[in-house]
């Protein structure tokens, strides 16, 4: 494979881009020089109607075409600078002119391109046996909430074949629901409990499929619920949260945006009092005394106050937690209860 075709491989061409880049067209085709080190080569690169790049290197003091660096176990000092500069050169245009494809096809590439935009997450390649296979992973939660496979399609309809891709999505209580829709499978090496697979062909609308993507990346959003102390000898929190329904706290590294938090007021109390939402994390904030060391905070929000007999420590024990001395997730069978109601 040619340096060309390997980085460009899993890329998409936006042809708007080439003329603003500097890209001359040419008939059916796009064409572009550019002189690098110290004016000594020239790189002249050519992409077709079809996007495919080809390209050659000219010395120019010598007139001639330069190919030392394509050559296979040809290695060398000078000879690796010019193939770097060259491939620096083919980098910048893919940059500025191509779009990342990761998958063989289109439809596969648009929902990659959608989920990109909507949730900030990329596709994760995780499987070396697999190479064509990735994941899309909830930043929260570390969750998966979707899977792109390549795979024959018999392995979804039985008396179909030929190379496809799928996506599988995690329904959980609605994949009953969505399987009585045309275009929507069992799902395919997951639990058929829990997911459902979709091709990849545009027999469904990528509105539809984003539709199922949103539900899937809800399930996958699982928000972190915290017990954190806090000391009235030290911060008068009760008068806090008698005056605003949101202040600053001190932040935990594993806390983030949208968690719930729960506020355990030490003695006299000695009870959660508080249900809170983190709305904003990562607030610089240096201070330090005998009692407290404080490098960023968090902004938390009330949603609930306790009576102060309601979550007492006693009751707490009960559901697995013994000691609160600081930041601590709550145990599920903690989580369950306080979100009865």
């Amino acid at each position: 494979m040619s340096i060309e075709s390997e980085l460009f491989k899993k890329a998409s061409i936006d042809f708007d881009k080439l003329e603003k880049y500097g890209f001359i067209k040419e008939k059916d085709e796009y064409r572009y020089s550019k002189n690098f080190m110290d004016n000594k080569f020239r790189a002249d690169i050519i992409i077709n109607k079809d996007g495919n790049v080809s390209g050659k290197v000219y010395d120019l003091e010598m007139e001639e075409e330069y190919t030392n660096f394509r050559i296979e176990n040809v290695v060398g000092e000078f000879i690796n600078t010019v193939k770097n500069e060259y491939i620096k050169i083919l980098q910048d245009i893919k940059d500025n002119c191509f779009e990342d494809k990761y998958f063989l096809f289109e439809q596969s590439n648009r929902i990659t391109r959608l989920i990109k935009e909507k949730y900030n997450v990329k596709p994760e390649f995780l499987w070396d046996k697999f190479p064509n296979d990735a994941i899309f992973r909830n930043l929260r939660s570390s969750k998966w909430f979707g899977i792109i496979m390549n795979v024959d399609k018999s392995k979804i309809i039985s008396n179909k074949s030929g190379n496809i891709e799928i996506l599988n999505i995690k329904l959980d209580d609605e994949v009953e629901k969505y399987l009585k829709e045309e275009g929507i499978y069992s799902s395919y090496h997951l639990s058929k409990k829990n997911w459902i697979t979709i091709i990849l062909d545009d027999s469904l609308s990528d509105e539809k499929i984003m539709s199922l993507v949103d539900i899937s990346y809800e399930i996958s959003n699982i928000k972190g619920e915290w017990v954190v102390p806090a000391n009235p000898k030290y911060y008068d929190i009760i008068n806090a949260f008698n005056n605003a329904d949101t202040i600053m706290w001190k932040q935990s590294s594993n806390i983030l945006k949208g968690d719930i938090v729960y506020v355990y007021v030490a003695q006299p109390y000695s009870a959660i009092m508080y249900k809170c939402e983190v709305v904003e994390t990562n607030i610089p904030y240096k201070y330090k005394d005998k009692n407290v060391s404080m490098q960023k905070v968090m902004k938390i929000k009330l949603i609930k106050k306790y009576e102060k007999n309601e979550l007492t420590f006693k009751k707490l024990n009960e559901y697995g937690i013994k000691a609160i001395r600081g930041p601590r997730s709550i145990t599920s069978k903690l989580s369950k209860e306080l979100n009865k109601s």
